[in-house]
């Protein structure tokens, strides 16, 4: 296994091992997913999207072998996306789900592959609910509890429905003021990355 495949797959769980003290971004994430409902309108699973920032990306590939120089295909990063994967596992994926106001099972990801474009890579899975859901609230948030991944929701089409009833909607929400406030009691307690943590808020009637 390359040690770029372990470096990054170690930058990612690091957080479950950092202590509050030192917690601060040391890799940052675009994010946009999509909340994945079946043939009877329940959802399914999250599909994600992250998109590392090009400085780490630089950082990961680096002795890499490649065919093309300066490109990467999805088979020669096959083998880096396994490992950023299992090892992601032991972290929950950085996705917390809540329905109807209770925790939502995520089962383990599926259909995952790395990509790299305009120098940067995007890690691309699929993590499904480990029952499917037909509740009104469904909200779900991307984040790094040790704030050493720093994860943030696209600017533009962040979030999408696929296959959803028409009525469903879906929004990405912005942490509230109050919360930011906590946010000294949240460093202390190890979980400052939700503080900081948008969620994408899906309403059903």
């Amino acid at each position: 296994m390359k040690i770029s495949a372990h470096l990054l797959a170690a930058a990612l769980v690091a957080a479950a091992f950092t202590s509050p003290a030192q917690a601060h971004p040391h890799v940052w994430v675009t994010v946009t997913s999509e909340v994945v409902y079946d043939a009877k309108g329940a959802a399914t699973g999250v599909r994600h999207a992250w998109k590392f920032d090009d400085m780490y990306s630089a950082f990961a590939l680096e002795g890499l072998p490649q065919k093309t120089k300066g490109v990467f295909t999805r088979e020669e990063l096959a083998g880096l996306a396994e490992v950023n994967i299992t090892s992601l596992k032991e972290s929950d994926f950085f996705t917390f789900a809540k329905a109807g106001g209770k925790d939502a099972a995520l089962g383990d990801a599926s259909d995952y592959w790395l990509d790299y474009k305009d120098e940067v890579l995007t890690l691309n899975f699929m993590l499904p609910f480990k029952t499917p859901l037909k509740a009104k609230d469904l909200s779900i948030e991307v984040y790094d509890p040790s704030y050493f991944v720093s994860f943030a929701f696209a600017e533009k089409d962040a979030v999408a429905l696929v296959g959803a009833p028409a009525q469903c909607k879906a929004a990405v929400e912005a942490p509230k003021e109050q919360s930011k406030q906590l946010s000294e009691a949240a460093f202390m307690a190890g979980n400052l990355g939700q503080t900081f943590a948008s969620k994408i808020a899906v309403k059903c009637p």
